[in-house]
């Protein structure tokens, strides 16, 4: 249970990391951070820049420190202001295609990287030399148990996904794989009922660990490839998949891992 702790720790901080390293490389937001329209913002690579080293500092914190709980708040909260304050706007307000629901991956992406992180803070115990009495820990705090429900949320949307958008979602299944109509409706059903139930804690532990096993195994089988075969295409786009399927699966193995550790105590 320790290792895989760690493991769900090391997987989310190094794909938080990898994403600010990126901001770097192109000089820009990451879309599933802020969304395109701000690219025009005067200064935009400055912010870009200090973001993507938050972002670095960040991971390399919780990949690194035996205690990376009030790291994980401040960017769990982060994550969650930027949601709300420039995507959901944008999509709500500006976005031409505001009730398509593939216009919300990006957007979603950043609701479970807002969830991930609540979901690692709360696998730390609380440390009172790191604030943990202080008044903004005993808010942010309050964010810890909408965690997995974040997460959850864009794995039952992106099921929800595999059905309306059966036709692109097929071209993704690498050619080597027969069946890709199969897999893509396997791959949705197994998504949107992994995030019900872990949403209602049926067999949270179980699911939620087989949950991080197919986001794994999809970094290794489509993301990564397609990321060698494309890797500069769309500013790096393919590798920021690659980032975001290893945040994912972390985050999977620690909401296994936290659920299975909750239970031993109850059965003591």
């Amino acid at each position: 249970m320790k290792n895989l702790i760690k493991a769900g720790r090391a997987f989310y901080g190094v794909g938080i990391a990898g994403l600010g390293i990126q901001q770097f490389i192109y000089k820009d937001f990451r879309p599933v951070i802020m969304p395109q329209w701000a690219s025009p913002i005067p200064g935009i690579a400055i912010w870009a820049y200090i973001t993507g080293a938050a972002l670095v500092i960040a991971g390399a914190i919780i990949v690194l420190s035996k205690n990376a709980r009030l790291t994980s708040l401040i960017l769990g909260l982060a994550f969650l202001l930027f949601f709300i304050a420039f995507h959901v706007t944008f999509q709500l307000f500006f976005s031409p295609y505001d009730f398509h629901l593939g216009s919300w991956t990006d957007p979603l992406k950043e609701l479970a990287f807002s969830g991930g992180a609540f979901v690692i803070a709360g696998s730390y115990a609380k440390d009172a030399l790191y604030g943990g009495e202080s008044s903004f820990s005993r808010f942010a705090d309050k964010f810890i148990p909408l965690g997995k429900i974040f997460f959850c949320i864009t794995m039952i949307v992106f099921g929800i996904d595999h059905f309306i958008y059966t036709e692109f979602v097929a071209t993704l299944v690498p050619s080597w794989i027969p069946g890709h109509v199969f897999w893509t409706y396997f791959a949705g059903v197994a998504l949107a009922a992994s995030g019900v139930a872990i949403i209602l804690n049926i067999k949270r532990s179980l699911v939620a660990f087989l949950l991080g096993i197919m986001l794994f195994l999809w970094l290794i089988v489509l993301h990564i490839p397609r990321a060698v075969a494309d890797p500069y295409g769309t500013k790096g786009n393919e590798i920021t998949s690659v980032f975001e399927a290893l945040a994912f699966s972390g985050i999977a193995f620690v909401i296994a891992s936290m659920a299975k550790w909750r239970y031993k105590r109850s059965n003591r």
